[in-house]
């Protein structure tokens, strides 16, 4: 088990607003970028971020690389997108990004948040290293509305399919003292998620911290996966168990 290191932690860092609010707006987008890197950022995701049609497509895919740590060619960034501490960002080549998704890239230390070649996004999708990064193996492709939360580290293998409305959930709350509010109390998560190569996960599903899901195994849709899911199998229902092994 390991415990989360509060200081990470979004709520955290709005509580210190009050001292200094432009401080806390800087390390909530950036860090600790230089003052050039965040007017960088601040011009082009304020007269970029949301520009409609094929100007704001190439625009964006001509200026926003200059925001990541590395992207490759081939980037597609749709309208809104979101990109908190984007230096924390590797991109691989053909890497798609649709409308309204959120990439917050502040907890994910020196492992980065890594898109491999040819990953997509779908529309309103979150990525959010809060304390451990996020690497996306290539040709995965993440459905519509799905959240990816790391605590500890997630990591999916090549070819992963992830429909719409996933959850992978990162972490759990401290409740022992019932005479204290549970958000008070900390976090610490399980261990990483780890989806192996091939997988399939069914729309809906919830993946829970600490789990390893194997290489071509398949989790149905609205499935809650509290324990690890062997290579090939497929598993279903709240919890999750094996309805059979693929051959």
């Amino acid at each position: 088990m390991r415990e989360s290191n509060k200081k990470l932690m979004v709520r955290e860092k709005l509580s210190q607003a009050q001292a200094s609010p432009f401080r806390t707006y800087v390390d909530l987008t950036v860090g600790s970028a230089s003052l050039r890197y965040f007017l960088l950022y601040e011009i082009l995701t304020f007269f970029l971020g949301s520009l409609s049609g094929g100007i704001g497509f190439l625009l964006r895919k001509k200026f926003y690389p200059f925001l990541f740590k590395n992207s490759g060619r081939g980037l597609i960034i749709g309208r809104n997108v979101v990109l908190r501490h984007p230096a924390q960002i590797a991109l691989g080549d053909n890497v798609t990004v649709d409308d309204n998704s959120v990439i917050d890239g502040r907890g994910a230390g020196s492992e980065e948040v890594t898109l491999e070649n040819h990953v997509i996004i779908n529309r309103n999708c979150m990525l959010l290293a809060k304390a451990g990064p996020i690497r996306l193996g290539s040709r995965t492709s993440i459905g519509s509305n799905s959240v990816i939360v790391s605590m500890s580290g997630v990591e999916f293998g090549e070819a992963v399919l992830v429909a719409g409305g996933c959850y992978f959930s990162a972490g759990a709350y401290h409740m022992e003292d019932s005479s204290r509010a549970i958000m008070d109390q900390g976090t610490y998560s399980k261990g990483p998620i780890r989806v192996g190569d091939n997988a399939w996960i069914g729309t809906g599903a919830i993946i829970l911290d600490g789990i390893t899901i194997g290489p071509n195994a398949i989790v149905g849709a609205g499935a809650v996966v509290t324990k690890d899911v062997p290579e090939k199998a497929i598993v279903a229902g709240i919890p999750a168990t094996i309805i059979r092994m693929r051959k």
